[in-house]
């Protein structure tokens, strides 16, 4: 049983991004390792800029300055 766990910055990614997530990896997953897409679990975490950091700094900061 297939657990994947995917963190991505809290940005505005709409639900049918996440399906196409979701859907990819359990293919990925059946395909490569012959899997069964039936017991693959995928979990999606948005997190805060203001709680994910990048070469010390928050993303926050770094997506004001462009970075």
């Amino acid at each position: 049983m297939p657990f994947v766990n995917i963190k991505i910055t809290k940005e505005g990614v709409t639900k049918a991004q996440k399906l196409l997530l979701v859907a990819g990896v359990t293919d990925l997953l059946s395909t490569v390792l012959n899997k069964n897409s039936a017991t693959t679990h995928v979990i999606i975490d948005e997190v805060e800029t203001d709680n994910w950091g990048i070469a010390g700094e928050l993303v926050t900061e770094r997506r004001k300055r462009g970075s």
